[in-house]
């Protein structure tokens, strides 16, 4: 299952039926669960650890050296990929920046062509990144969450549980679980589709339009709102929004709501 031009380090660990194309490298630190298979003219190094059931594109790079200016190449670090991943052609997955660090990606994910994943990111479970986006270190994508292709993220922020976001917008600031996110840091509204194939109940929908409005809505600042949530019961759903807003505020805040016509109508 291992393709006779592919170099394969004698200190790897590769799982049952892994297939290995032609002219990858696989470094001695590396290990690979079953039923993995990896294109050709991939390159995996330094301490990789990837879980069974993975399909990896052609000329994909997992495990190099991040992209960091203070990182020495003394720093033991690394990356750690769960199951059933579907990662594509040429990605790239930087490994940590600082001593004993990782960078995550959990299980039954999907990053098409060209995504870039920077040292210490650390995206979920089912998320689905498209071609072409580029997460800057410390990025943090929670599960669940759709990523439109050729949208880039800033250093240190984090995108909330079943977010979807438009293709080519750009974002600094934390989006909230739950909303529809674009252009340059705006949310335009709550991601309804998704959170009906989710499996949400119409109460726990019901809630989380309760809480988006209390945020963006109430004519309250953002501190102001929170607070004003302390004044109500609110089931899991509404406690994961308003604990994400509440992280946020505390760092680089949240996108602010962009309201049009027809928006301003339905409010």
């Amino acid at each position: 299952m291992i393709h006779l031009t592919a170099i394969v380090d004698s200190g790897a660990k590769i799982g049952a039926n892994v297939e290995v194309g032609p002219h990858t490298l696989i470094g001695g630190e590396v290990t690979i669960g079953k039923n993995t298979s990896i294109g050709a003219n991939a390159v995996i190094e330094s301490e990789v650890i990837i879980g069974r059931g993975n399909r990896i594109g052609h000329g994909t790079i997992i495990g190099s050296a991040p992209q960091d200016v203070r990182f020495s190449e003394r720093i033991r670090s690394r990356v750690e990929i769960g199951n059933d991943n579907l990662i594509r052609e040429y990605c790239t997955i930087h490994r940590g920046t600082t001593e004993g660090s990782a960078t995550k990606i959990g299980d039954e994910n999907f990053l098409m062509v060209g995504v870039h994943v920077g040292h210490n990111c650390n995206v979920g479970n089912n998320v689905i990144i498209a071609n072409n986006v580029l997460l800057a270190g410390n990025v943090e994508i929670l599960d669940q969450a759709f990523v439109g292709g050729g949208t880039t993220f800033h250093q240190n922020m984090r995108v909330g549980r079943l977010v979807m976001v438009q293709g080519s917008s750009a974002f600094g600031k934390d989006i909230p679980p739950f909303v529809i996110a674009a252009e340059r840091n705006y949310v335009f509204g709550l991601n309804t589709v998704g959170l009906r194939r989710a499996g949400f109940s119409r109460e726990e929908r019901d809630e989380i339009k309760r809480a988006f409005k209390l945020i963006y809505l109430s004519g309250l600042n953002t501190r102001q709102a929170l607070e004003k949530s302390r004044e109500s019961e609110w089931t899991e759903a509404g406690r994961e929004f308003f604990r994400f807003v509440s992280d946020a505020i505390a760092k680089r805040g949240i996108c602010p709501l962009k309201r049009g016509a027809d928006q301003a109508k339905q409010a």
